[in-house]
């Protein structure tokens, strides 16, 4: 679980040296800065899978063997993508301590949107303050943005109430890994979206593939092509249909973390090549 969260950690040394004593060096697995903008332009799947590892990361720090453990400057810049994965790399700001109090007055949390006062339990300790803080700044930083932009219409009402129930201060870490759980990959409501009857009539070439003929499409997985995932050739056929440049695509033997297949879009099938990987679809009329 930890190596899935947080940053690995390959090795250490320490080295003394005449301007800088006692200096500690670390060898640490390579990530990718956690660039909001660009992660706005990735497909939906993929930003589902950042904020499910987010989730993990949550559930982990309300329930780990320290105690329940708040990340204080919890912001982007402290997170990197490694794999798909999201993944801490600064725990300097991290605390197990809960804040003392005498009445629910000091257990009083601001946010620049929002502010929420806790109880003060008995042994005079703000309940689940370390839990709710990494919660709600998980919401206004990361869920806020990735979870609801171009989601699927099917999933919209379930991505509404995991986003509410995130920035909500009765609801717990437990909660919100139960609405992720089952995920659309575990009960297949992303991966068996239900998909329109196309009139549209196709011609199946297998083995077959277009080199060229691309167009560019949003969200791609391909930045000089339309490649995205789809669930069956019905999907296919439907996401075709939708693109007015769109006379062909291709089946590659490809899939997504999900196991969604990933198919190229094509706007003409002039050239067709054998491949034995692949299964191209050639719309016979519009």
């Amino acid at each position: 679980c930890l190596v899935v969260i947080f940053f690995q950690l390959y090795g250490y040394c320490y080295q003394d040296s005449n301007d800088i004593p006692d200096t500690l060096t670390t060898i640490t697995e390579l990530g990718s800065p956690l660039e909001m903008i660009q992660l706005l332009q990735t497909s939906w799947e993929d930003r589902f899978r950042i904020c499910l590892s987010l989730v993990r990361l949550l559930h982990y720090l309300a329930h780990s063997p320290l105690g329940s453990v708040t990340l204080l400057d919890f912001r982007p810049r402290q997170f990197v993508i490694v794999d798909g994965e999201l993944k801490v790399t600064d725990l300097d700001d991290a605390s197990i301590e809960e804040s003392s109090c005498t009445s629910n007055s000091d257990c009083f949390m601001e946010f620049p949107a929002r502010n929420f006062t806790l109880p003060c339990s008995v042994e005079g300790r703000c309940q689940s303050m370390n839990e709710k803080r990494n919660l709600y700044n998980a919401y206004r930083f990361f869920f806020t943005y990735l979870l609801p932009h171009s989601a699927p219409s099917s999933l919209r009402p379930l991505l509404d109430k995991i986003v509410n129930a995130t920035g909500n201060r009765n609801k717990h870490s437990n909660t919100k890994y139960s609405l992720f759980y089952p995920s659309p990959s575990a009960n297949s409501e992303f991966t068996q979206k239900c998909v329109k009857s196309a009139n549209t009539e196709y011609r199946r070439v297998p083995e077959a593939f277009i080199p060229d003929e691309n167009y560019r499409c949003w969200p791609s997985y391909h930045h000089k092509g339309c490649l995205l995932s789809v669930f069956d050739v019905s999907e296919a056929i439907e996401i075709c249909d939708s693109y007015s440049q769109c006379k062909a695509f291709v089946l590659t033997n490809q899939t997504t973390w999900t196991g969604r297949q990933l198919v190229f879009f094509k706007m003409a099938s002039n050239h067709i090549v054998p491949d034995p990987d692949k299964i191209t679809y050639v719309k016979v009329t519009d």
